[in-house]
């Protein structure tokens, strides 16, 4: 991955090709543009950059403290299979600002073992965790299934 650069710069954030690439993925297909961009506001963002286009990105919920949520890792087509998503998650893990969180925590479908990778497990204690999901987005769950 040669002349890569990463940014957590939001005004490098091309959020329409950020959008496009949700709006298209398995757990946010459709989203509008406006939560998008509302969730950028409210979580420490990165983008993966080579020249003047953004080749990736990937965004933490976090109290920057004690818990920090990863969502929406994502890597352009043209550069997947090289490490680019290892990286951007590796970012967040090494990053001063990190340090101490004692929980870190993500959802995914497909990538369990590149995820294993970076020390994900999963959950020591699946009886203690609830959720209270949108009725819309449980009819999205059940509808891929």
């Amino acid at each position: 991955m040669s002349e890569i650069i990463l940014s957590d710069d939001k005004a490098l954030l091309d959020v329409a090709r950020i959008h496009g690439w949700l709006a298209s993925s398995y757990w946010s297909p459709g989203i509008a543009r406006d939560l998008v961009e509302r969730a950028i506001a409210g979580s420490h963002c990165l983008g993966a950059y080579r020249g003047d286009e953004q080749i990736g990105y990937a965004r933490m919920i976090t109290d920057h403290a004690t818990f920090a949520w990863l969502a929406d890792v994502w890597v352009d087509e043209s550069v997947r299979g090289q490490g680019l998503g290892k990286t951007l998650v590796g970012w967040f893990l090494d990053h001063p600002r990190f340090q101490g969180i004692r929980r870190f925590a993500l959802v995914t479908r497909d990538a369990h073992d590149v995820y294993a990778t970076q020390g994900f497990h999963p959950l020591l204690k699946p009886d203690r965790y609830m959720e209270r999901l949108d009725p819309g987005f449980v009819d999205l769950l059940r509808a891929q299934t």
